[in-house]
């Protein structure tokens, strides 16, 4: 009589293993997408007002907005979405391609603001506050859209996180260091006032 050998390769047993834990990451994906943009939209908010709150501290300048220039709604962007990454990071650390989606994502976000805000102040030479807002919250939208994607395409290779992280410091460092020596560029200048970072 035939016998037939049962044992599974181990290999097989790791890709089932793996495959349905990217299943299991995947359904938990569009909860932590929805609620980092919720948090992003309410932090980012809160950022705007922040300086002023503080009676204008310095402490508080380099994280907020300190003008209305377009440099610092983009700012209000990258910290409100990098403290959401810390938080998020924690429970995703099965992912290698997770700060590289992360800097992917936020690229995405701090190159819409000023596309957004020049394409439509071009065309109308005025610069509304509930545009302004609206930009915000749709550069906020395209950068967990764009991460989404990313994370189910699982198609972005990123052997060294820490190198996409570290580019993600460096950004964050130049919004610090451009709070008090802002370039005198149209990016930097406060439509309102005419004045260029921190007064």
């Amino acid at each position: 009589m035939a016998t037939f050998n049962h044992t599974v390769h181990p290999s097989y047993i790791y890709w089932i293993t793996i495959s349905r834990r990217n299943a299991s990451m995947n359904r938990s994906i569009s909860p932590w997408q929805w609620l980092g943009f919720g948090f992003t939209s309410l932090g980012g908010t809160l950022l705007h007002f922040l300086y002023d709150w503080s009676g204008k501290s310095l402490w508080i300048a380099p994280f907020s907005g300190v003008n209305e220039s377009t440099w610092e709604h983009m700012k209000l962007l990258y910290f409100s979405m990098f403290i959401y990454a810390l938080i998020q990071s924690r429970f995703f650390s099965v992912r290698k391609d997770f700060w590289g989606v992360k800097l992917a994502g936020m690229i995405t976000g701090l190159t819409a603001i000023p596309i957004l805000f020049y394409t439509y102040n071009g065309a109308l030479g005025t610069s509304p506050d509930w545009i302004n807002i609206a930009i915000f919250f749709l550069a906020a939208a395209a950068s967990y859209l764009v991460e989404s994607a990313l994370f189910r395409k699982q198609s972005l290779q990123c052997n060294m996180p820490g190198i996409a992280l570290a580019v993600l410091c460096v950004i964050g460092a130049a919004f610090v260091l451009f709070t008090f020596l802002p370039p005198q560029i149209p990016l930097f200048e406060d439509p309102l006032s005419g004045t260029y970072g921190i007064q």
